[in-house]
């Protein structure tokens, strides 16, 4: 716990050790890069500067840069930001293209295809399980570290729900809270205010489930 605090107050993109051994790359590691290429990708595609994105965008082009290289957690915030002055969807960023070598039929992603990336502060791990990004119902796991919160939420018409996984969370929606435990299930629509947080000392993983309507994601 200590030592987790400590790399995220020296590096806001570093995170416990991975599960390969010393040396390997962690989700937060491993994420910050895809996203960072998915960007760069998408922006010289529209043969856009770094300055002319960040201008479109209403960031800074140091942010820009930072998340390209890797170097920054980028928050739900601005990466809408940055989506709408590419003019693509917010999952742009998170899907990845199946192994070459899959032979698995359009509706299926395997577990090693499984795009994990981080997000804002907290370090929320999201792993995404949705076969495509283009679909209105979208899902993933999120692992969210201790003492951790969502961050800038988005609202829109449609519905979210989730199942735990694993730990605790306190899920607060309309100004009404719950406590939810490992088992525990919920679902609301998506307009309304909305956070989910872990204030406890062990990790949580949440089963989150989205419905959505309109091209703002």
């Amino acid at each position: 716990m200590g030592k987790l605090k400590q790399q995220m107050s020296q590096n806001a993109l570093k995170d416990s050790p991975g599960k390969d051994g010393p040396g390997a790359d962690s989700p937060v590691e491993t994420g910050s890069r895809e996203i960072g290429s998915k960007l760069r990708t998408l922006r010289l595609e529209r043969k856009l500067s770094i300055s002319d994105l960040a201008m479109k965008a209403g960031v800074s082009a140091g942010i820009i840069s930072q998340i390209e290289r890797g170097k920054s957690n980028p928050s739900m915030k601005t990466l809408q930001r940055i989506r709408t002055a590419l003019g693509v969807s917010l999952w742009a960023f998170l899907d990845h293209s199946p192994s070459e070598t899959s032979q698995d039929p359009g509706f299926v992603r395997r577990a090693s295809d499984r795009l994990r990336i981080v997000v804002g502060q907290s370090q929320l791990i999201k792993e995404l399980l949705s076969p495509h990004n283009d679909e209105s119902l979208r899902f993933m796991i999120i692992t969210m570290p201790p003492n951790s919160q969502t961050e800038e939420v988005l609202i829109g018409e449609g519905e979210k729900g989730g199942f735990i996984l694993d730990g605790e969370v306190e899920l607060t929606v309309a100004g009404r809270a719950a406590t939810l435990a490992k088992g525990d299930s919920f679902q609301f629509r998506s307009h309304q205010s909305h956070q989910m947080a872990n204030n406890t000392a062990s990790s949580a993983q949440v089963l989150w489930i989205m419905s959505l309507v309109g091209p703002h994601l």
